[in-house]
C-alpha cells in the first residue's frame, strides 16, 4: 500500500483529561484540546501517535495554559465538549468537527472528515475535489458561512477581505513587481480571522511546512455551501481556533497564543530614512545635514549592502567608509541613529572569519550527502546558518552584538531571509531567485528534518538570533530588528518591512489592506517603503505616500539606486513642506503613538485597523479596504490616484469632526471629502481625548511639555502610558498611567483626570485642555482659559501634579 489521504474513520472511544477530549478511531486518534473558554486546538495523527514537540514551534504547550471547566456530553450521533464559551462537537461516524458559540450560531464546521497522508487500501482513501498540489499530504475542509468576511493571511496583495483566491504560505522573494495576482510573499502567516455581526473567530495553522488556504475556490458539489480547503505538504493536521464575539477579542486571543510586540524603543516609532545605497561615508553625513539643516524629523538612517566589504556580512568596505565608528558617532552628535542591513548568506571564503569560524563549528545548512549547501547570493557563492539550532543563534547573536558594540549601531536590518537565493551566479537581483533545496539537512541531531519544514521557519530564527544578540549588547535597552521575512509569531523578534514595492499609485493603495491584515494576523508593527523601492517616483506620488506613511507602524522611506532619490526635499519646496508637516504631525502624536504599542504589546490590538474592528455591527464598513483608524480616535482616507484633489469616505455611525476644520459630522454617512495635494482627509471620533506633544527633530528632543489633550464632545475614555522610552524598568513597574474619561449629558461635558498610576514619574509639566466644538467658556476657576468664537474652541492650562481632577464644560 502506498500513502494516500485517508480519514480517522468513525470513533470508537474518547476519554478527557484537564485540556483535552481524546477520540480514538481505528488507527487514528484525534485530540481537542481546550486552552481557554474560547481557545481550542484540534490535532490529528493517523497512525495514532502525534507529532513530537518542535524545540522551534511557535505555540506554547498545551500544559502552559491553566486547566479549563468542561463537559462532555453524548448523543447516538455525535460528542460534545462545551465551555462557558463554545462547544466542539464531533461526529462519530465520521469524525467531523463542528463548533458552536453559546447561542447555538455554529461555525468553522467541517465540510468533509479530516484526511492526512498514510498508508492505506486505496479503495478507502479519500475521493473528493483533488488537492491543489500532488504535495498535498493533509486536507480540511471547512463550511463557509456566506455572511463571513475573511481576514488576515498575512502579508498579501490583494484587498481587504479575502475570498475566491487561493493563499499559499511558503515564505518567498517574488520574481516580479508586487500585484494583486501575486499569491507569495515574503512573509507566511497561516492565520484567518472571521467576522460577522455577534461571531467571529482566529484559525491558526500550526504547521510550518508549505500550505495553502483555498478561499470559495471549491464549490459543494451539491451547490448549496462554500468552503474553504486547508492544504498542507507534510506534518500533521494541528490547528487552534480563538472565538470572540468581536474582532478585538479574537486579536488579543491570537495574541496570548502567539505572542505580543514587546514594547520597542521609542526612537524606532521615529522616521527613518534609507536607500539601497547610501554607500559612502561623505553621502551619509551629507544626509544627515539636510535633515537637520531643513528641520525635518528624523531619528534613523538605514545603510544598505553597499556599505560592506564584497557584500560580505559584518564587514566594512575600508575605501567606501574609512571610519565607520567615527560616523556613527558624529550621527548620534546630530541626534541620529544607524541601522545597518544583515544577510544571512556568509561568503565561502576561508579568508572570511565569519566562514572560516562556522565552518569549524558547523554552523552552516548542509545536504543530504553531508555535503555543505551552497548557493549564490550578494557576495558570490555562500553558505547559510541553521538558524533553527540554538548554537547557530547563539553564535550569530555574538557576532550582532560585538557589531554593535564596536560601532555603535543602534538596530539590525534583516534582508534576504526567505531565505533567497540566485538560480544564476551572474544574476544579482529578483529576476531569478529561488530558495535552499527542500532535501537540505537541518535542526539538531535529536530533531534533525529539513528545509522543507523549516523553511517558512528561516527568517524567524534570523531574528530571533539578531533580537538576542541586541539584548546581548545593551542589556539594558529595548531592540530594534526589522525584517523582511517570518512566520506566525514573527512579532515577538522583529517588526516587519513588506519588502521592494514599487512607485506605482496603486502600491499607495495596497499599503492599507496590507498593513491592516499583517496587523489583524498579529504582526503590527509593520510598515511599506514611503514612495516606493523600484521605478521612478513623482512629486504627487511622493506627497500622497509621505501623507499616508506617517500612519505606519514602521515609517520608513527606502528606494532603489539609479532612481530618481526621493528625500523629502528632492521635489522643491512644495513637496518638501508637505513631508515635513506630515512628520511633523507623526512626532506630535507621538504620545498618542506610544500608548497604541503600550496597547499591542500587552493585547495584540493593531495600531491600524479596519473600519470592522472598531464598529463590528457596520456591514457597510466591512469592505472597504482604503481607510483605516489609527488607533481607537483617528479615522484616515488617504489619496492614492494622482490628479485626485477630493476623494469619496465612508464615517461609520456617531459623530465626527473633520481634523483640518472641526466640522461636525454625522454618520453614517458617505461623503465627498476635499482633498487638496497639501490634505490627507482625516476625522476624529466623538468622545476622543487625544494626547499630542510639541513637535521635535528627534522623538527624545524635548521632555513632553505641554501636554496636549485635544478634547472632542462625545463618550470617551483614554489611558496614557508613559515611561522613560529606552531601558527594561518599565517590566519592573518603572511607568506610569492616567486615565482621561469624558462624559457628555445633554449640554454638560465633563472631562475626569485620574490620579497618576505608577512609579515612573514625567518631567514638569503643564497640560494643555483644548476643547472642540464648545459654546462658552468652562465651568471652572482656571484662570488660564481661552476661548475663540470663531473657531468654537476652548483653551485651558494647568500644572500636572499628578493628581486626579474634574473640569466641567457647559
Amino acid at each position: 500500500m502506498k500513502p494516500v489521504l485517508q480519514s480517522p474513520g468513525a470513533v470508537r472511544s474518547y476519554q478527557t483529561d484537564d485540556h483535552t477530549l481524546m477520540l480514538h478511531g481505528a488507527t487514528a486518534r484525534v485530540a481537542v484540546s481546550i486552552l481557554e473558554a474560547g481557545m481550542l486546538r484540534v490535532r490529528l495523527a493517523p497512525t495514532g501517535t502525534f507529532a513530537p514537540r518542535r524545540s522551534w514551534a511557535v505555540t506554547p504547550p498545551d500544559t502552559d495554559f491553566a486547566p479549563v471547566a468542561f463537559v462532555v456530553h453524548e448523543t447516538s450521533s455525535h460528542i460534545l465538549a462545551q465551555t462557558d464559551l463554545v462547544s466542539v462537537q464531533v461526529e462519530r461516524d465520521t469524525c467531523r468537527v463542528a463548533f458552536a458559540d453559546k447561542a447555538g450560531h455554529s461555525f468553522c464546521t467541517d465540510w468533509s472528515a479530516m484526511y492526512a497522508s498514510t498508508p492505506a487500501d486505496e479503495a478507502s482513501a479519500y475521493t473528493g475535489p483533488l488537492p491543489s498540489d500532488p504535495a498535498t499530504t493533509l486536507l480540511c475542509i471547512k463550511q463557509l458561512d456566506p455572511n463571513e468576511h475573511i481576514l488576515g493571511m498575512g502579508q498579501r496583495t490583494d484587498k481587504l477581505i479575502k475570498r475566491y483566491r487561493q493563499y499559499t504560505n511558503w515564505t518567498t522573494d517574488p520574481a516580479d513587481d508586487h500585484n494583486l495576482a501575486m499569491d507569495m510573499l515574503y512573509m507566511a502567516v497561516p492565520v484567518m480571522i472571521s467576522v460577522q455581526p455577534g461571531l467571529c473567530y482566529g484559525f491558526y495553522l500550526n504547521n510550518t511546512f508549505r500550505s495553502r488556504f483555498r478561499i470559495s475556490l471549491d464549490e459543494d458539489p451539491a451547490g448549496s455551501l462554500e468552503t474553504w480547503r486547508i492544504e498542507a505538504d507534510g506534518g500533521e493536521l494541528d490547528y487552534y481556533i480563538v472565538y470572540g464575539s468581536a474582532p478585538a477579542e479574537v486579536v488579543a486571543g491570537l495574541g496570548r497564543l502567539l505572542g505580543t510586540t514587546p514594547l520597542p524603543p521609542r526612537w524606532a516609532l521615529g522616521y527613518h530614512q534609507s536607500r539601497y545605497s547610501y554607500g559612502y561615508e561623505a553621502l551619509v553625513r551629507e544626509i544627515a545635514t539636510q535633515f537637520r539643516e531643513r528641520r525635518i524629523p528624523c531619528d534613523v538612517i538605514h545603510l544598505d549592502i553597499d556599505y560592506m566589504d564584497e557584500y560580505r556580512v559584518f564587514t566594512w568596505d575600508a575605501e567606501r567608509f574609512p571610519d565607520p565608528k567615527g560616523l556613527i558617532a558624529d550621527l548620534r552628535e546630530q541626534h541620529l541613529r544607524v541601522v545597518t542591513i544583515i544577510d544571512p548568506g556568509v561568503q565561502a571564503n576561508h579568508s572570511y572569519s565569519v566562514y572560516r569560524e562556522g565552518l569549524e563549528q558547523g554552523m552552516f545548512i548542509r545536504t543530504p550527502a553531508g555535503d555543505l549547501f551552497e548557493g549564490y547570493v550578494w557576495p558570490g557563492l555562500s553558505v547559510f546558518p541553521d538558524f533553527s539550532r540554538v548554537a547557530v543563534r547563539t553564535w550569530w547573536g555574538a557576532m550582532v552584538a560585538q557589531w554593535l558594540n564596536d560601532y555603535g549601531i543602534s538596530g539590525i536590518w534583516n534582508d534576504m531571509n526567505e531565505p533567497a537565493i540566485f538560480l544564476r551566479p551572474d544574476v544579482q537581483g529578483p529576476a531569478d531567485v529561488g530558495t535552499i533545496a527542500s532535501d537540505a539537512v537541518q535542526g539538531a541531531t535529536d530533531e534533525a528534518t529539513t528545509h522543507a519544514e523549516l523553511h517558512n521557519l528561516y527568517g524567524q530564527g534570523m531574528a530571533q538570533a539578531t533580537h538576542e544578540g541586541l539584548r546581548q549588547a545593551s542589556p539594558d535597552q529595548r531592540p530594534f530588528v526589522v525584517g523582511r521575512s517570518g512566520f506566525a509569531g514573527i512579532q515577538r523578534w522583529t517588526a516587519a518591512w513588506m519588502g521592494d514595492n514599487t512607485s506605482w499609485w496603486e502600491h499607495i493603495e495596497m499599503m492599507l489592506p496590507q498593513l491592516m491584515n499583517m496587523g489583524m494576523s498579529g504582526v503590527p508593527f509593520a510598515g511599506v517603503d514611503i514612495g516606493g523601492f523600484f521605478m521612478q517616483t513623482s512629486a504627487e506620488l511622493l506627497a500622497r505616500w509621505y501623507q499616508a506613511g506617517i500612519l505606519q507602524p514602521f515609517c520608513r522611506n527606502h528606494d532603489v539606486k539609479g532612481m530618481i532619490p526621493q528625500e523629502p526635499w528632492v521635489f522643491g519646496p512644495e513637496i518638501e513642506a508637505i513631508c515635513r508637516d506630515y512628520l511633523n504631525l507623526r512626532y506630535r502624536l507621538m504620545p498618542y503613538l506610544y500608548t497604541l504599542f503600550w496597547e499591542t504589546s500587552r493585547t495584540g490590538a493593531p495600531l491600524l485597523r479596519p473600519l470592522l474592528y472598531h464598529f463590528p455591527a457596520d456591514l457597510h464598513g466591512y469592505p472597504i479596504h482604503d481607510q483605516t483608524m489609527l488607533g481607537p480616535w483617528l479615522l484616515a482616507a488617504p489619496v492614492y490616484r494622482p490628479g485626485q484633489v477630493k476623494r469619496m469616505v465612508y464615517l461609520p455611525a456617531g459623530t465626527w469632526y473633520d481634523w483640518w476644520t472641526d466640522e461636525v459630522l454625522e454618520g453614517p454617512t458617505h461623503l465627498l471629502a476635499d482633498a487638496p495635494l497639501e490634505r490627507m482627509p482625516l476625522y476624529v471620533r466623538a468622545g476622543a481625548i487625544l494626547p499630542s506633544g510639541p513637535a521635535m527633530q528627534y522623538t527624545d528632543e524635548k521632555p513632553l511639555n505641554p501636554l496636549t489633550l485635544d478634547i472632542y464632545p462625545g463618550m470617551g475614555i483614554f489611558t496614557l502610558y508613559e515611561d522613560d522610552g529606552i531601558s527594561f524598568a518599565y517590566q519592573q513597574g518603572d511607568y506610569c498611567t492616567t486615565t482621561y474619561e469624558l462624559v457628555q449629558d445633554g449640554g454638560r461635558l465633563t472631562l475626569t483626570i485620574g490620579e497618576r498610576v505608577g512609579n515612573y514619574t514625567p518631567p514638569p509639566r503643564d497640560v494643555v485642555v483644548r476643547v472642540h466644538n464648545v459654546a462658552t467658556r468652562p465651568d471652572t476657576t482656571y484662570p488660564t482659559v481661552q476661548y475663540d468664537a470663531e473657531q468654537r474652541l476652548l483653551t485651558l492650562r494647568f500644572v500636572d501634579d499628578g493628581t486626579a481632577r474634574v473640569i466641567a464644560f457647559e
